[in-house]
């Protein structure tokens, strides 16, 4: 093995934290890859881990090689990526990962076409509404919706959330339109929750927007004696009055007028909980083939989403 590539085995073992999780990451025994770092501190005549039985650490000569390594990574990166624009068409494998709904409606459109369009790839899609870890599942590509968690994974933005707090038409018939949080939070809900995160809480603004106060945000939660883990329930649940919800437009078929639905509180400030719709691969191997699909995805959205048109005015609301 080169030191090149010893030296890229090097970055991902510190990037990992973790050996092991750096062998899954180049599907390699845990033994194998240790002696290649050893045999890269040898050739490079310095030390450049402490290891301990269940951790190491950075020597200072392996935190200055490190970065020196980093610089070399990128360049072959470049080198790659310029490789790549010259090939004819994408090929090979692409083992994807994403939410339930958003595979269904945003991902199974873009993989019928791009299938048709280059024969010689091959997708595999796992709809699953808890989060997968790329690296021991060994995905190439997934796609999250909420909140970005701190790791090792590169991220790419390519969807801002929208949420809406929303009712049937016929609920608020029932119940009347909520003019406070205080009124809202009286009434039942209808609450999202999978084992990986429950949205039983809205932050909305102590007052109406230009109000004093309506800067100052306060998170209240929500009750309900209804949750569901499928977000095409959920919306299905609100159509039919079972209680009001804080939903993503990005999990609507149709504008909210279609599904007889109405906004509420739109005069509030509502936090989008900096979450957001992410594509995520692991380190170095997003090759052209994931890359041009994440730029079929993309172009699929739209820039504003296709579902911005879903709430008329949201730009207006909740601001």
């Amino acid at each position: 093995m080169s030191q090149t590539h010893q030296l890229l085995l090097f970055i991902d073992v510190v990037q990992q934290g973790s050996f092991t999780k750096a062998a899954s990451l180049h599907e390699m025994d845990n033994s194998a890859l240790s002696k290649q770092i050893k045999k890269l501190e040898t050739s490079l005549g310095v030390q450049l881990l402490n290891r301990s039985t269940r951790s190491f650490s950075l020597t200072s000569a392996g935190k200055e090689i490190l970065e020196q390594a980093k610089i070399l990574s990128g360049t072959l990166g470049q080198i790659q990526a310029i490789a790549d624009s010259y090939q004819a068409a994408p090929t090979g494998m692409l083992r994807i990962s994403a939410p339930v709904y958003f595979g269904q409606r945003c991902l199974q459109p873009v993989i019928s076409d791009y299938l048709k369009r280059y024969p010689e790839v091959k997708i595999s899609l796992t709809l699953d509404d808890r989060r997968s870890d790329l690296i021991a599942d060994h995905f190439d590509l997934a796609f999250r919706i909420g909140k970005l968690r701190q790791s090792n994974l590169i991220a790419r933005k390519i969807a801002d959330t929208r949420f809406a707090l929303v009712a049937s038409e016929a609920f608020v018939a029932q119940y009347g339109m909520p003019k406070t949080p205080e009124q809202l939070l009286a009434l039942p809900a209808v609450i999202y929750a999978n084992p990986d995160i429950t949205l039983d809480a809205v932050q909305l603004s102590e007052q109406p927007l230009g109000e004093q106060g309506g800067k100052t945000m306060k998170s209240h939660r929500m009750q309900g004696n209804y949750r569901v883990s499928d977000v095409a329930n959920l919306v299905t649940a609100v159509r039919d009055g079972l209680g009001y919800s804080l939903i993503d437009l990005s999990n609507l078929d149709r504008p909210i007028s279609e599904l007889i639905l109405v906004p509420l509180l739109t005069d509030y400030r509502l936090s989008t909980m900096e979450t957001g719709i992410y594509a995520l691969y692991p380190h170095r191997r997003q090759a052209m083939l994931a890359s041009d699909f994440i730029e079929a995805v993309q172009a699929h959205i739209g820039s504003p989403p296709f579902w911005a048109d879903y709430m008329p005015d949201y730009e207006q609301y909740y601001r």
